[in-house]
């Protein structure tokens, strides 16, 4: 450590900061385009984040709301007992998806470019 000037500091300094700089460019996935909603496991639509809508999605239970606006999407209401999905709030990301597991219903919000090489569950 006592062999490191002040110029060596700075240069790793410049250095870390330029490699957080691209990696934050480098690793973003871009906007939204579309949500897709999905019903008992299959694609049930996909509409465009760019019009302001609200959807309704079948399931078991009753029909869950979705809404769309602003290029951002969110379970407004479902007939599930604990309202997880609907906790999730506004989803603006490629990769973000909200569940309502009584009721088998799903949104998923897609773009250009997924945010992962790939996914497994």
């Amino acid at each position: 450590m006592r062999l490191l000037r002040l110029g060596d500091w700075l240069t790793l300094g410049i250095a870390a900061l330029a490699v957080l700089t691209l990696a934050h460019v480098a690793w973003q996935p871009g906007p939204a385009a579309r949500v897709r909603l999905y019903s008992a496991g299959t694609l049930y639509a996909e509409v465009d984040l760019a019009a302001r809508q609200t959807l309704q999605i079948p399931g078991p239970l009753g029909l869950t709301r979705v809404e769309v606006a602003q290029g951002r999407a969110r379970i407004q209401s479902d007939p599930g007992p604990r309202q997880y999905c609907v906790r999730s709030g506004w989803l603006r990301h490629p990769g973000e998806s909200a569940v309502c597991l009584p009721n088998r219903t799903a949104i998923a919000l897609v773009g250009a470019a997924l945010p992962y090489d790939s996914l497994g569950y």
